[in-house]
């Protein structure tokens, strides 16, 4: 399907405290101006008291203009405190990859994105080391070096921060970029930075998570995907998987395995917020999948 053929919707994201009525106030506001919904989900965490909906819906025959959407449905929003967010099928997000040495998740992403298994522009890669401006060279895409030292780390993030909002990013992904953010970069962009983590958390932080592993004889390893939060490695999770292994597997193979696993869960994750199915409370997700 070309881009000119993409069917526009519309994508309405709500959390707020459960109440009666939620629902049908949302549907009303559609069907009253004539829209046709393609997608409904919610979920009630019951515990929380908190409800939490995707829906999407057809702009071909809404009566209400795109850029008056969010205007019009506040009402309804103040109405029951909803957090809402609408999204518009036909606009491209813009992304930025970090990524320090090992090239395996960014080779990835650049790829599934060539293949079209996610709309989005890839717009920038940023890196800690030169490794990667060969990569973002045969790619066509725009390749920002910004070494990082403990003196020089706070005014380099102060230019990647003017890089990525001059660029108009609007998602970063860490595709194996070894360094950890600091609280004022992460504060830049909430739940806009997807982390991909070299094990199923929260077991086996820290250096050498494979060796750390192996020694313990372990039969699953696994990959964790989240959102970055201030606090390391403990983000809302959006993606896991995990693998058996064997006593027969050697440190070596049980790090090919979870490159292998690292591509495949923060490719979904990437895809999944990139879909607009990810909603987040508390420190948790609700996956529309």
């Amino acid at each position: 399907m070309t881009e000119n053929n993409i069917r526009k919707t519309a994508t309405l994201l709500v959390c707020c405290p459960d109440r009666k009525g939620l629902v049908a106030r949302i549907s009303d506001f559609i069907f009253r101006h004539g829209g046709n919904i393609l997608h409904a989900d919610q979920h009630t965490d019951l515990e929380a008291g908190i409800f939490l909906t995707r829906i999407e819906w057809e702009l071909d025959g809404f009566q209400i203009p795109r850029e008056q959407i969010c205007p019009r449905f506040q009402p309804i929003a103040g109405d029951f405190q909803m957090q809402y967010e609408i999204f518009f099928s036909d606009q491209i997000s813009k992304v930025a990859i970090f990524v320090s040495r090992l090239p395996h998740c960014l080779q990835d992403l650049l790829l599934r994105r060539q293949a079209g298994d996610f709309r989005a522009e890839i717009a920038l890669i940023i890196s800690n080391h030169p490794e990667a401006a060969e990569i973002s060279q045969s790619f066509g895409i725009r390749f920002r070096h910004f070494p990082i030292s403990p003196e020089n780390k706070s005014e380099q993030e102060r230019s990647e921060i003017q890089e990525l909002r001059s660029s108009g990013i609007e998602l970063i992904v860490l595709a194996r970029y070894m360094q950890v953010l600091s609280d004022p970069f992460v504060a830049e962009f909430p739940n806009r930075i997807i982390n991909i983590h070299h094990s199923f958390l929260p077991a086996f932080v820290g250096a050498q998570p494979y060796h750390q592993a192996y020694r313990r004889g372990v039969k699953l390893i696994g990959a964790t995907s989240h959102y970055v939060t201030s606090e390391l490695d403990n983000g809302p999770i959006i993606e896991q998987e995990v693998i058996r292994i064997s006593h027969r597997d050697s440190v070596e193979d049980l790090v090919r395995k979870g490159r292998d696993l690292e591509k495949l869960v923060l490719a979904r994750a990437v895809r999944l917020h990139l879909m607009h199915r990810i909603l987040t409370y508390h420190n948790k997700t609700v996956i529309f999948d």
